[in-house]
């Protein structure tokens, strides 16, 4: 197997050092401007997905895998081109990916669509009964080298794309804030993603986004690919050694059975600080439960969206590197962490933005909380704005200023400053604001 890794890793550098031969010294490609895709006549779509399920006796984020379920782990993904150089998004029913790791998917799926790194998305779903996406590790490495292989294999065949599909709809009994404050302003309690407390469950919803989104392409009458947003934590009950997607997974699967025609493609948004504990006692009975509500969001907001014509020239791709300070003051552990390394070195994150006519796509990194969601609605109410957290997560929870003044969980477990929020802020602003 190792021998496979090194002839795999050599012939990504092989790619890699062909790509920087062709990039000029701020990393782009000479003479194009990350931030201004040109015009280009015609759209493309390709769709890929693998199976990313683990081996029976491979260690997952919690638990080593006893046994397989008839619903496996899947990456899923999209390669749109016509617009500049092709836009890759994917997302996995993994807990995340996270500092080099994001970093060699990112160059292997570019080298894959002939596109470069900085216009791929990569991003889980974070459902906790499965990997962490450590390149490191073998299984890993193989998942990656058969999406490499699909990718390259579906541009073989693209559709057209002629319009977009925009759909929102609420979804009733799911998401709930964690943070259950005080009459004092702090934290409390923490209502989990399970929450056998009745006590807990009787608490208020608080502050969520219910509102699911989905975009779909399509090629005339026919769809393509459907991607839908919604932001909770995604673990209905789990440590069950059986990786699964478990409820927003099988309300995907339920909406592929229901459009056949299409890829469906699910995203987990600024659900850092949400989950399912007000409406999820942790019985096994309610993941089909939360899963059925999920999937009618998803049905409803098909129904409800309006198609849109769509060119080349209403697309673009743009990013905003952001730097995000670590808190090296917790801990000896957090000084040693690769996200510190990589901070020292310089290295920054890039907030992504895709604009399909009056939509964007914003995708953001780490378990970021639902503030930002909202906020970055509140910015552009004139557009259809939507959201993919769980990029990078290497900066672990990225709650708002005002939440490392209340306590909690979520501030105490992560690994950035409150300086975080001015930054991203400024970043999610500065792309939905920026021109086609």
């Amino acid at each position: 197997m190792m021998k496979q890794c090194n002839k795999i890793y050599l012939r990504y550098s092989v790619c890699i050092l062909a790509l920087l031969l062709s990039v000029s010294s701020s990393g782009y490609v000479a003479g194009m401007n990350p931030h201004v895709i040109p015009q280009s006549s015609g759209l493309m779509l390709a769709t890929f997905e693998v199976d990313a399920t683990p081996p029976i006796g491979y260690q997952m984020a919690y638990n080593p895998v006893i046994k397989t379920w008839d619903m496996g782990l899947r990456a899923k993904g999209i390669v749109l081109s016509g617009a500049g150089q092709p836009i890759v998004l994917v997302a996995f029913d993994w807990i995340g990916i996270s500092n080099e790791s994001q970093d060699e998917f990112k160059r292997a799926l570019a080298s894959a669509a002939g596109t470069i790194p900085q216009r791929v998305a990569v991003h889980c779903l974070h459902q906790h009964d499965a990997p962490r996406g450590d390149i490191k590790n073998d299984f890993v490495l193989a998942v990656l080298h058969r999406l490499e292989m699909a990718v390259a294999k579906s541009l073989e065949q693209p559709q057209p794309v002629t319009h977009i599909g925009l759909g929102t709809a609420k979804v009733d009994q799911v998401a709930s804030n964690r943070r259950i404050l005080g009459q004092d302003g702090k934290v409390r309690a923490t209502r989990w993603t399970a929450s056998p407390d009745p006590a807990i469950r009787a608490e208020p919803e608080g502050l969520i986004d219910p509102m699911l989104s989905e975009v779909s392409f399509w090629n005339g009458d026919k769809p393509v690919a459907v991607l839908s947003f919604y932001a909770t934590h995604p673990q209905s009950y789990y440590q069950t050694g059986i990786p699964n997607p478990d409820f927003p997974g099988i309300a995907r699967f339920y909406r592929q059975l229901a459009v056949p025609d299409a890829l469906h493609i699910h995203f987990t948004g600024a659900g850092g600080n949400v989950g399912a504990g007000k409406y999820n006692d942790g019985s096994h009975e309610m993941r089909g439960i939360l899963a059925e509500r999920v999937a009618g969001g998803m049905k409803r907001a098909w129904e409800n969206s309006k198609r849109i014509p769509l060119s080349a020239s209403s697309v673009s791709w743009n990013i905003e590197p952001v730097v995000l300070i670590p808190d090296s003051l917790k801990n000896a552990g957090a000084r040693s962490s690769s996200f510190f390394q990589r901070y020292k070195e310089g290295k920054k994150i890039d907030i992504q933005c895709l604009s399909l006519g009056n939509a964007r796509i914003l995708f953001m990194p780490g378990e970021l909380c639902v503030e930002y969601q909202i906020a970055a609605k509140a910015m552009r109410p004139d557009l259809f704005v939507t959201m993919a957290a769980y990029g990078d997560v290497g900066p672990g929870y990225i709650p708002t200023a005002k939440a490392f003044m209340e306590g909690g969980y979520e501030p105490g477990a992560s690994r950035i400053t409150p300086e975080a929020e001015s930054v991203l802020m400024s970043a999610m602003k500065k792309l939905l604001n920026a021109k086609p």
